[in-house]
């Protein structure tokens, strides 16, 4: 977990530029954004992927959401929408063994792609 670069930001020690943060959730712009609007919600709490919650996480991921919804407002897109995404395992694109949320908008995001 020293390790864990997502922990390490959540203690200050990696810069990031933080559009939320409560006592529980910390959300910052993504590095390499795939979309004009690309911000990564992750809880505070390391937990490295959905497999590794324990009883009573259910609240914290509770809280991711509604973190991701409350800035989805404030940015003005609760009219225009966005994609909330969780990414579990290698296998499933998982890069960062952080549990982590990407929300993504700001240009269509058509699915299926193509």
């Amino acid at each position: 977990m020293e390790e864990c670069l997502f922990c390490r930001i959540v203690r200050k020690e990696v810069p990031a530029t933080i559009v939320y943060e409560d006592d529980a959730i910390l959300a910052f712009k993504d590095i390499n954004p795939v979309a004009p609007i690309h911000i990564l919600f992750i809880p505070k709490k390391h937990i490295s992927t959905f497999f590794a919650m324990e009883p009573g996480d259910e609240v914290l991921i509770g809280k991711l959401h509604q973190a991701a919804v409350q800035v989805a407002q404030e940015l003005g897109l609760a009219e225009k929408g966005f994609r909330l995404v969780a990414n579990c395992q290698r296998g499933g694109g998982q890069l960062i063994f952080h549990l982590h949320y990407h929300l993504i908008a700001g240009r269509p995001l058509l699915w299926p792609p193509g």
